[in-house]
């Protein structure tokens, strides 16, 4: 895709999953990838694999990558992790916003703190990296992208995902808004939406049973993959997308066209 060879790409939450199909594809596409990652001492080994395992794959594709650590609910962190990969890579040129997480409550049980934990990183982490990319492309004066990895869920709501999906609704609203106040500085920031998608947050992936149920609700009769995020992000953070800016592009197998409604159960005969 144009423009992506050489760029300086920052991707949070890139060590599995979406935003580890991402690095990779960045790679393919000849980009430099800066991997954040979340320390965590309980799960240290498991992260050590991880990191390894993205780090190879992009090294297989001859790009550079850097490792950032840091908690993207942490405000110093995200600041720390912009300053880093601008040392290490010399500019920051696009931004994927990508890491996320959901805990699961009845609405009228959800723990303020568990409520503020999800918003914290899945919507205002994704704010404050996106204004620590933004200063940056002001100060390289050469334009930037930022891409959100948002979901259905920025439409559809989630009963007893509230916090995530409010999250991803405000997600949405915050990707015009960024869109429309930096365009005139060639500033450019898009969301993909993913629908169901074959990933390691997604605890129905390794149970065929629960997979098929998933499926039943899906009008293509199948679940996305990792890789065919990738591949939508790549396109709206490339040259090949620099008319598109504000927007959320769904790839979700037609999750959002109101599958009930296949059959015209309403019409009437």
């Amino acid at each position: 895709m144009k423009g992506l060879k050489g760029k300086n790409v920052l991707i949070t939450g890139a060590t599995s999953g979406i935003g580890q199909a991402i690095a990779v594809r960045f790679a393919q596409e000849g980009a430099n990838v800066a991997i954040n990652y979340r320390g965590n001492p309980e799960k240290a080994e498991d992260t050590e694999e991880m990191i390894e395992q993205v780090c190879n794959q992009i090294r297989g594709c001859g790009g550079q990558d850097v490792l950032v650590e840091g908690d993207v609910s942490n405000e110093q962190d995200i600041i720390r992790m912009c300053e880093e990969v601008v040392e290490k890579l010399g500019s920051l040129d696009i931004l994927i916003n990508n890491a996320g997480m959901q805990i699961a409550e009845p609405s009228d049980q959800v723990k303020t703190e568990n409520f503020d934990q999800v918003i914290s990183v899945n919507l205002r982490g994704a704010f404050l990296c996106s204004r620590e990319a933004i200063k940056q492309f002001l100060k390289q004066n050469n334009g930037g992208v930022i891409l959100n990895v948002s979901s259905v869920h920025e439409i559809i709501p989630r009963p007893e995902y509230v916090s995530y999906s409010m999250s991803k609704g405000g997600m949405g609203n915050l990707t015009k808004t960024l869109a429309l106040e930096y365009a005139r500085h060639g500033i450019r920031v898009n969301s993909i939406a993913p629908g169901a998608t074959a990933t390691p947050i997604n605890s129905w992936t390794e149970d065929e049973d629960k997979r098929k149920e998933v499926e039943q609700h899906i009008p293509m009769g199948r679940v996305g993959t990792s890789e065919e995020m990738a591949a939508i992000t790549a396109f709206l953070a490339s040259d090949d997308a620099a008319y598109i800016t504000g927007q959320t592009l769904y790839a979700d197998g037609g999750l959002t066209l109101y599958p009930d409604f296949m059959k015209a159960w309403s019409a009437g005969e």
